[in-house]
């Protein structure tokens, strides 16, 4: 299909998101996030085509309170992580124009994400418990995709951390979603081993965005900014 259609620009969005189920469906997390990534770098390649993959904030250990850029050295701690950073790397050998965007915890109008899940809860019950101990950068996905609009009309390549500036943890994160949105639900706020996912979080996933500054991007909207605009959008369409 790809060199039918001889695109210019290819963005590579498709991946297995299941993190915890990919923990124990492990072969089919790599066969998506790797072995698929590998394909479409292949196909890309041959075209001629600019690539945009698509990472995730999970190829890091978690460790620094501080955050990562774009030069630390990734550690994933999951199987979700690992697949996606073998994913990566599948690119940056397969392919010389490339854009990797790591992004994190991304929400929009579409699709399951944290936003949507806490309305619909909010709505379902008075109470909801939270994980506090996990921070990261919420992003709204209308912020990223402006990134890569610009992105993908230079040929300034490598990879990019891109989410919204600042940090929260879910807890806080969702206090300010039903702030917003005026429903009276307590949150409560309990540990990561409290609540008893499968896989491991990273406890720090905050990102800094070294490569949008060094090559002269403007400064991400903070998660505060992105989630009110996020509301607002989403009411009037």
């Amino acid at each position: 299909m790809v060199q039918e259609i001889k695109p210019h620009i290819i963005i590579h969005c498709a991946a297995y998101t299941k993190v915890d189920h990919a923990e124990k469906e492990q072969d089919l997390a790599y066969r998506i996030n790797a072995i698929g990534a590998r394909n479409v770098a292949v196909a890309s390649q041959l075209v001629g085509a600019k690539l945009v993959y698509i990472s995730t904030d999970y190829v890091f250990q978690g460790a620094r309170p501080e955050g990562y850029d774009e030069f630390h050295s990734p550690a994933p701690i999951n199987i979700y992580g690992a697949s996606k950073y073998a994913g990566e790397q599948f690119v940056k050998e397969l392919h010389n124009k490339y854009f990797i965007v790591r992004t994190s915890w991304l929400y929009g109008k579409y699709g399951n994400n944290f936003v949507k899940t806490m309305m619909r809860l909010g709505k379902e019950r008075d109470e909801i418990s939270v994980v506090a101990d996990q921070v990261g950068s919420p992003t709204y996905v209308a912020d990223l995709n402006i990134v890569i609009n610009k992105l993908i009309h230079t040929s300034l390549y490598g990879t990019y951390h891109v989410s919204n500036r600042g940090s929260c943890s879910w807890f806080e994160f969702a206090q300010k979603i039903f702030s917003y949105t005026n429903m009276k639900v307590n949150v409560l706020p309990v540990s990561t081993e409290e609540f008893g996912a499968a896989a491991a979080r990273p406890k720090y996933s905050i990102f800094q965005h070294n490569m949008l500054r060094l090559n002269g991007f403007l400064q991400m909207p903070s998660w505060e900014e992105g989630l009110e605009r996020f509301f607002i959008e989403t009411k009037s369409h």
